[in-house]
């Protein structure tokens, strides 16, 4: 079995953060257009496929997951943070948010008909990303797309010990290349159709990828 610990560390840190990380952190019309356009693309080829409803993993307070439900997805969210889901309940009682890690999802096979994992996934130890992409290829069904978006790097490894405020964190952050996530997605057997990477803007210090992948049809 693999070593999961580090998922209560994610879990206590988000629990702590939550009410100042939902005051902090940009709401979709307010990102870039570029990052705002690629959460549209997906939108739309989901929606277009209609193959099954649509997990926003890693939701936390769920802005993201009204982004796509304003734009028609059939959409719910998960996140491993009871106190994420909690805020993402109240500010979105229309729509379903429920606990769960990505590591073993509450999901049927072939449940889903997109994926999108939005920054959500750097907590994620390297080796243990193949259970993480596994789970993405179990759920999806056959066609099923997959966004993935995050922090990307050259293989950096961060322990901080604040956040969104000052609040204590224990997490741990891992900034992998983009080939390496490129190759990972498709050792799970998922087939990557398209990636974007955005340089820093001035004066930020980070850059931004964006995956996008389907689960191959049945022959």
């Amino acid at each position: 079995m693999p070593d999961l610990s580090y998922l209560a560390a994610v879990r206590e840190s988000y629990d702590t953060v939550a009410s100042d990380y939902v005051e902090q952190v940009e709401s979709p019309a307010e990102l870039d257009p570029l990052s705002r356009g690629m959460l549209d693309v997906f939108a739309e080829v989901v929606r277009t496929a209609a193959l099954g409803p649509v997990a926003d993993l890693g939701c936390g307070p769920g802005k993201v997951t009204a982004h796509l439900a304003e734009r028609q997805v059939p959409v719910f969210g998960l996140d491993l943070s009871p106190a994420m889901v909690e805020l993402a309940r109240s500010a979105y009682p229309q729509l379903r948010f429920d606990v769960a890690s990505m590591t073993s999802l509450p999901i049927d096979d072939d449940g889903l008909g997109g994926i999108l994992a939005y920054y959500s996934t750097h907590h994620t130890p390297p080796e243990l990303l193949p259970v993480v992409f596994g789970e993405f290829r179990r759920t999806l069904a056959p066609g099923g797309c997959l966004m993935l978006a995050g922090h990307v790097g050259t293989g950096q490894h961060f322990r901080p010990t604040q956040a969104y405020g000052g609040h204590p964190v224990s997490y741990e952050s891992y900034l992998l290349p983009p080939d390496e996530i490129a190759e990972l997605l498709r050792q799970a057997g998922l087939t990557l159709t398209a990636r974007l990477v955005e340089e820093p803007a001035e004066g930020a210090q980070r850059t931004y990828a964006t995956f996008l992948a389907r689960k191959p049809e049945r022959a």
